[in-house]
């Protein structure tokens, strides 16, 4: 085998991969966006529509299909800049290389117990609180716009931020590993029709931000002091204490280290 065939067969597999790469962000970027699943299947009903037509030589609708797909291109551009733009903007913010502090699953049990335990005196006293807990797409852009805090996870920290008088009540807190890192973060709203209209900004806020990146939200609402997490583009609604620290501990803690500290403590029994 020749440097050049070599060579031709790298170039080859480097196209396969970018183009698998391509559409592995595209379809990630589906699955977490109400519009953009949305703009998939207008196009998929367009293709299908103009293979039709093609095929049983429907003059009339090809005809204006192919007016459509001539000036498809433009009109999307238009319509759908603000979801183009945050596709691209997700894509700046994914991490390729992971730079948080790798936590130990007693360090993230600690984290979490922390948060749950002021979900659960939030919850109690009435007060509305929106954490949101950073993974692999970087919030940093969020994080400018706040205020900073940079301090460890604490149960009563996160309920005074959150406390009415306090000025930052209003905005969501950011969490990065084990530390707070802002507070009076402000998230996109979400525009699905799925979320109920009762539900308020702090809801459609978690859901937001949830749709765009890869985080989870947690929501502690003031008025039916209810607590709901949103995670994957889904918002899931009133959830136990229980409930809500098993979903944070499965979405944050590889399972290779649950299944290895089930193992340790099968050995230590």
């Amino acid at each position: 085998m020749t440097i050049e065939t070599l060579i031709e067969l790298a170039r080859k597999i480097l196209d396969i991969l970018l183009v698998w790469a391509l559409f592995y962000f595209i379809l990630k970027s589906l699955r977490k966006n109400v519009k953009m699943i949305m703009l998939f299947k207008g196009i998929l009903i367009i293709v299908i529509t103009k293979i039709l037509a093609d095929v049983l030589d429907l003059v009339t609708i090809g005809y204006l299909i192919d007016y459509v797909i001539e000036w498809a291109p433009l009109a999307l551009i238009v319509i759908f800049q603000p979801e183009i733009r945050d596709a691209l903007e997700q894509l700046g913010r994914a991490q390729l290389l992971g730079r948080h502090k790798t936590l130990s699953l007693t360090e993230l049990e600690k984290s979490i117990g922390e948060i749950v335990s002021a979900a659960d005196y939030m919850r109690k006293m009435h007060i509305g609180a929106l954490i949101v807990i950073e993974r692999e797409n970087s919030l940093a852009s969020y994080v400018e716009k706040a205020q900073k805090i940079y301090a460890d996870i604490s149960g009563p920290l996160l309920s005074s931020i959150f406390f009415t008088n306090n000025p930052l009540h209003d905005g969501g807190v950011i969490i990065r590993g084990d530390k707070i890192i802002c507070a009076g973060a402000v998230f996109p709203t979400s525009d699905s029709m799925a979320i109920s209209k009762r539900l308020g900004t702090r809801h459609r806020a978690a859901l937001g931000i949830a749709e765009r990146t890869d985080c989870i939200a947690l929501v502690v609402s003031e008025e039916t002091s209810r607590i709901s997490i949103a995670m994957n583009g889904e918002l899931i609604y009133n959830l136990s204490l229980d409930e809500v620290r098993i979903r944070l501990l499965e979405a944050l803690a590889p399972s290779h280290k649950i299944l290895d500290s089930a193992k340790e403590g099968g050995v230590n029994e």
